[in-house]
């Protein structure tokens, strides 16, 4: 039986690895961006907003976790809530009437609502600081715009205009769809084509709040009050897009679900297509502007 010596223990693989590492010693001149991200660096106070946009998410994750930890606590000691939605009035009333039968357990749990209520505060205090702090943003006008849709209200829009930001800079959707991570992955060989799953390359925050505004189409089509609410000081023709969007999006997700489609792939089918709707909106809403260059930061070099 022959043995092949692998190629890293080879004079051949130690010539490699050590052109390797001269090249990543002295890389030579940098190449140019190219594509929608080609001379675009986000300003300060474009980092600035995103950075507060996604301390919400990390702030839920931590509400969500000490939750869980005081039901976990609850289960243990078969105390179970029986009414309609947990962590509404009625059911922090009722967290209020236990008692548990040692000292010990009581500390635990009363220890556990005090995270509980501080994480909730937190998350409250970052949520009315990034609205505050959106107003003046010069991508705001846009955020309201975006708002037209159903389910992209402030979170959603905010958070994408933060993470993606101006969306005219795709040349067309698709552009931004394959940004977003949301088309479909591709294995193909000669004639033969088979399609994956979406490839998740692009930005994860915004990719995450599209598909779950995406989720709201599962309903039929319908400008209901909040929606009417958030359309009234803006253009027709943006309101007239979010209208089609509706249509198209809500008949698109019935006929998903009724091919047997996984709710999950019909989500993120969803959100690819909401995202074209998105760049259409940033395109005609009058009052978008662009991105300030990063050049033009305090103390930058002319």
């Amino acid at each position: 039986m022959l043995y092949r010596r692998p190629v890293a223990d080879s004079a051949q693989g130690r010539g490699s690895r050590q052109d390797l590492q001269a090249r990543c010693a002295d890389p030579g001149p940098a190449r140019p961006v190219r594509g929608p991200d080609a001379g675009l660096l986000p300003a300060v106070p474009d980092e600035a907003i995103r950075d507060l946009a996604r301390a919400p998410e990390d702030a839920l994750k931590d509400l969500n976790a000490a939750r869980f930890r005081l039901k976990a606590l609850l289960l243990r000691n078969d105390l179970r809530y029986t009414g309609r939605a947990n962590w509404s009035a009625e059911h922090l009333r009722w967290l209020a009437r236990l008692v548990f039968p040692t000292p010990a357990q009581q500390i635990l749990f009363q220890e556990y609502m005090r995270t509980v209520t501080e994480r909730t505060e937190l998350l409250q205090r970052l949520e009315a600081e990034l609205c505050a702090r959106a107003r003046p943003w010069h991508f705001y006008p846009v955020v309201e715009a975006l708002q037209a849709l159903r389910g992209v209200q402030f979170t959603v829009a905010i958070t994408a205009i933060a993470e993606l930001g101006d969306l005219t800079r795709f040349d067309n959707p698709r552009q931004l769809m394959s940004y977003l991570g949301l088309t479909p992955s591709e294995y193909s060989s000669g004639d033969r084509r088979r399609l994956g799953g979406i490839t998740k390359s692009g930005n994860g925050h915004a990719r995450r709040v599209l598909i779950e505004a995406g989720k709201a189409y599962r309903h039929r089509a319908k400008v209901s009050e909040q929606i009417q609410a958030r359309q009234q000081q803006l253009p027709k023709a943006v309101c007239d897009i979010a209208w089609r969007a509706q249509v198209r999006l809500c008949g698109r997700h019935r006929r998903l679900l009724a091919r047997g489609k996984h709710p999950n792939t019909v989500a993120a089918a969803i959100a690819r297509e909401l995202a074209a709707f998105m760049w259409a909106i940033a395109r005609i809403h009058p009052g978008r502007h662009s991105t300030p260059s990063r050049s033009a930061r305090p103390g930058a070099s002319p």
